[in-house]
């Protein structure tokens, strides 16, 4: 990101637009639940249309309908806190084929996938606030966007050690050393993957969402099992864990405006303009006060992991640009996260301040090496967004599965079983001393998966699938594996 580009994006007077004739506005983006969830008694409108106020039921796909390895899903709706749910998950397999140069990204195909080709499998929850929106287009787009971005480098994927050319010329005797000097691998090459796909799905979401007049922005959770690992991808304060039979492993980490002060003050350092005089990037204990003034108190900038004093000026009475503690922090007063998707739009109430600048469509990704790891059955994967974790630690979620997958060991949908449905719906905290009833009070949805599936579809060999997709309205083309088309 260049500062040049930075400037004429977000600070004041270097976004210039040419007049011209207003386009008629986007139709909204319709309100829908996830499409596993269909036949399971979860309809498209509002979240509490069908439920007692006190009811918190756990909803999870129809029996009978499998999701990749026989993963879990649910979701719990909140306490009446918005009308519809904003959280929005997806999960699938993903073809990863070779890009012909000179093609069509957007144009209709139908092609036979090969085993030679890279299949994997993708799950994805996606967060909202401000409205669900911006958690639909996420979960209709970031698994596209993805299987481009993937599509556009697996040929360095396959390849025993990613070329410095994609077309396979060697410009430079020594490329491979560079290569290899660099420590480059394939995993890279998914990790860079993930990482464009994010910022692309973010862009597609703001012209969406601008084309619509509608606002709002998500947290994107993503794990991708591809060649024997599984990424783990978060952009937001979902989590993601890995509960094995004596270890609890975090595979992700959360980012809030707290666990990302420093380089949020470092940018505020940088371009002063975004807090438009009515924010001091300063942290201190407390909010001070006018009483304050004069006196040295503890704070610390963008520069300082630790803490320091200085004497307060009228300049830091302001409202700090990052207040608050815990899950109670909030940038500019008022966001609770660092990292997501969407969000363009979003300014500081009753002023023209905006957050975008401050924050990352991009995820951290952690890789998990499943083939190298002794799994066991009961070795699963958690995903779960915040409202999970803001009630239950990991040990606790690890307690709750191990006390439900061992006695299931036989059951291959194991996993779609849920241990907490009948203690969640219709209770609240003051009814019940389980650890799970404070989840009544939240919203959350999760995944349940199966880690030992990963090194299970190793040895299996993939069979030939079709894969389509085509624009509504026109007819698809099948093509042979001889490259005839019908």
């Amino acid at each position: 990101m260049s500062a040049g580009w930075f400037r004429r994006r977000f600070l004041p007077g270097g976004l210039l637009s040419a007049p011209g004739p207003s386009r008629p506005r986007a139709s909204p983006v319709p309100y829908r639940r996830p499409r596993f969830l269909r036949g399971s008694g979860s309809g498209p409108g509002p979240a509490d249309a069908s439920r007692r106020p006190d009811a918190r039921p756990v909803r999870s796909p129809a029996r009978g309908r499998a999701l990749p390895w026989n993963a879990g899903y649910a979701e719990i709706i909140n306490a009446e806190k918005s009308e519809f749910n904003e959280d929005q998950a997806s999960c699938g397999k993903l073809c990863i084929r070779r890009c012909e140069f000179g093609a069509e990204e957007d144009q209709e195909w139908l092609t036979l996938c090969p085993e030679e080709f890279l299949t994997g499998h993708y799950w994805a929850l996606f967060d909202g606030h401000g409205g669900p929106a911006a958690a639909i287009l996420a979960a209709n787009t970031l698994h596209s966007c993805l299987r481009r971005q993937l599509e556009a480098v697996v040929e360095g994927m396959v390849a025993a050690q990613p070329p410095m050319h994609l077309s396979g010329h060697c410009i430079c005797p020594s490329d491979p050393q560079f290569v290899e000097e660099k420590g480059i691998r394939a995993e890279d090459l998914v990790i860079g993957a993930l990482e464009s796909a994010f910022q692309e799905c973010d862009e597609v979401i703001g012209r969406e969402l601008e084309a619509s007049g509608q606002v709002g922005g998500c947290t994107a959770l993503v794990a991708v099992s591809l060649q024997g690992k599984l990424y783990v991808a978060n952009a937001g304060d979902s989590r993601a864990i890995l509960v094995r039979r004596d270890e609890v492993r975090p595979l992700s980490s959360e980012f809030t405006p707290e666990t990302e002060r420093q380089r949020i003050q470092q940018l505020a350092f940088v371009y002063p303009e975004l807090l438009a005089g009515e924010f001091t990037r300063l942290e201190f204990p407390r909010r001070l006060k006018g009483d304050d003034l004069g006196q040295k108190v503890l704070f610390r900038d963008h520069h300082m992991s630790g803490w320091g004093y200085k004497c307060v000026e009228k300049s830091d009475l302001k409202y700090p640009l990052i207040h608050g503690q815990g899950r109670q922090a909030r940038l500019l007063g008022t966001l609770a996260v660092s990292r997501g998707l969407g969000d363009h739009q979003l300014r500081v109430l009753d002023t023209d301040i905006q957050l975008k600048p401050f924050l990352l469509s991009v995820p951290q990704v952690t890789v998990l090496d499943v083939d190298q790891l002794e799994l066991q059955e009961e070795d699963v994967v958690v995903m779960a967004t915040d409202g999970l974790w803001d009630v239950l630690s990991n040990e606790q979620v690890a307690r709750l599965v191990r006390s439900f997958l061992p006695g299931n060991r036989e059951d291959p949908h194991r996993c779609t079983a849920h241990p907490w449905e009948g203690h969640v719906e219709g209770c609240s905290p003051a009814q019940s001393n389980d650890p799970i009833s404070p989840l009544s009070q939240s919203l959350l949805s999760f995944f349940l998966l199966a880690t030992l599936a990963v090194q299970k579809q190793l040895s299996i060999r993939v069979s030939h699938q079709w894969w389509a997709t085509r624009r509504p309205g026109r007819r698809t083309k099948r093509q042979e594996p001889g490259g005839n088309s019908k």
